[in-house]
């Protein structure tokens, strides 16, 4: 266990001192994260900055000015349970560390303040401000062993507490498989929210099964059931239904996301977010 967290550890850290020279994260928002005012809405604004409650309330738009941060303040937040338990090698959770690795070092190399948070059942742990390696580092150890075979979080609470407790606006990473339905407006309008749904490949693309037992990764429970052509179906009916929901709520809310897969190069599909 410990050589496999180390091999990660110096994969995610050699990935950023090479693919991530000059991807500054910083790149990744506008002019700040300072709030300053409100003023009315003019012609060339950027429409993200619009307070969509105060200009409801006020029957027209209204910006959010903000100062220009020179510190950028990183939150990388981890929703973790047994639905992250799947496939073999249980992959889903280990490529949630690798990635928080490769946030947490180029915060570091780049001299910003990292924060990290793990919602588990067990234990919900919470790493404060810091710009040093040893703290990033066991962020990373403790998403990498967390124990999450038969355990369930409430993603509303973690949400509601993580909104509680980020007090700075802030650039900030979710990480999770978005399986279950979870609503993220509130954290949306206070920080530069970027959503990282972490998939294992059998999920997005099953196969026929035929006759089989299934084990609920976050209950005890065994299901004898046959998956074939008709049961892929319908699994992938209802897939698609919740992750056209969760895109059109994503859309809805400025939130930016990508995909990453248990088999997809981490930073291939981050430096996406520069472009």
């Amino acid at each position: 266990m410990k050589n496999a967290l180390k091999v990660l550890q110096l994969k995610a850290r050699h990935q950023v001192y090479t693919s991530l020279s000059g991807h500054n994260l910083s790149l990744l928002h506008g002019e700040g994260y300072d709030f300053s005012a409100l003023r009315e809405y003019q012609i060339g604004d950027d429409i993200r900055k619009i307070h969509w409650i105060i200009s409801a309330k006020q029957s027209k738009p209204y910006i959010k000015e903000l100062h220009v941060s020179r510190e950028l303040s990183v939150v990388v937040a981890a929703l973790m349970d047994g639905n992250l338990y799947f496939a073999k090698g249980n992959d889903k959770q280990k490529k949630i560390a690798e990635i928080a690795a490769i946030l947490g070092y180029t915060c570091e190399e780049q001299g910003d303040l990292f924060s990290g948070f793990c919602y588990a059942q067990e234990k919900n742990t919470y790493t404060p401000p810091t710009k040093q390696l040893y703290s990033i580092e066991k962020f990373v150890k403790t998403l990498f062993e967390t124990t999450l075979l038969h355990t369930s979080i409430d993603y509303q609470a973690s949400v509601k507490n993580l909104f509680n407790r980020i007090h700075k606006p802030s650039l900030l990473f979710i990480l999770s498989d978005f399986l279950e339905d979870i609503d993220l407006s509130y954290l949306a309008q206070k920080h530069e929210l970027i959503a990282i749904v972490v998939r294992d490949k059998e999920e997005d693309s099953p196969k026929q099964l035929g006759e089989v037992t299934l084990t609920s990764p976050k209950y005890s429970g065994v299901t004898e059931t046959y998956f074939g052509k008709h049961s892929k179906a319908k699994y992938l009916d209802n897939l698609q239904a919740h992750d056209l929901k969760l895109l059109k709520h994503f859309a809805k809310h400025n939130i930016r996301h990508i995909k990453i897969r248990t088999d997809d190069n981490v930073i291939s599909k981050l430096l996406l977010l520069f472009t």
